[in-house]
């Protein structure tokens, strides 16, 4: 069974603490469903066949909680420790500015795909074969989730992220706010485990 990762989170400009200790509860519940979803398909899957429905049922769903989990758990590593640059000389600097030509137009794109309309998940990630960084929206956080890819960053653009602290119409602010509480220390942490542990 899964347990809850603990996130010690500084005091964020712009995120507040309110927001975080609801949105914190809310990741705990992904964890608390996860794990009931995969005790219950233990317990039907001893007659898979008279269970066959509520095992499927199950099992579409075991993904949306599955990712609700790991989501969240990139979207809060991310703040552990507070704002911190990218460093220019960083591996992950590099590759950014050759994939998108600057941190500055990254950012920018990375924000656009966040006001994408519906709720989901603005992603960076780290596709292995092709060795690129690769940027993602994904509606919810079970459709369209991209195969065989690390998630480096990852935005939450469901309204319980922003909602107690910005109207609909203000979430680039949110946005803005994220990414300038962003330890980019973690993410180019991410970034180098990844590419180390390539599978050729």
């Amino acid at each position: 069974m899964y347990e809850p990762q603990k996130f010690t989170l500084p005091t964020l400009d712009g995120i507040s603490e309110k927001t975080l200790t609801e949105h914190l509860k809310l990741y705990a519940g992904y964890v608390k469903q996860l794990n009931h979803i995969l005790t219950r398909i233990e317990e039907l899957a001893k007659d898979s066949e008279a269970n066959a429905y509520e095992l499927g049922e199950l099992q579409r769903r075991l993904s949306f909680e599955w990712n609700g989990m790991k989501n969240h758990e990139v979207y809060f590593g991310g703040l552990i420790g507070g704002p911190t640059p990218l460093e220019e000389n960083t591996l992950l600097a590099k590759s950014i500015t050759e994939r998108w030509g600057s941190l500055d137009l990254f950012l920018a794109r990375f924000r656009a795909i966040g006001l994408t309309r519906g709720i989901g998940w603005a992603l960076l990630a780290y596709d292995t074969p092709t060795d690129s960084l690769q940027t993602f929206w994904v509606d919810e956080q079970h459709l369209g989730i991209p195969s065989g890819v690390t998630i480096l960053l990852a935005l939450d653009m469901w309204e319980h992220s922003y909602l107690m602290d910005y109207t609909p119409g203000e979430k680039g602010k949110y946005i803005d706010a994220y990414l300038k509480a962003l330890n980019w220390g973690v993410v180019h942490t991410r970034y180098e485990h990844a590419r180390t542990h390539r599978v050729h």
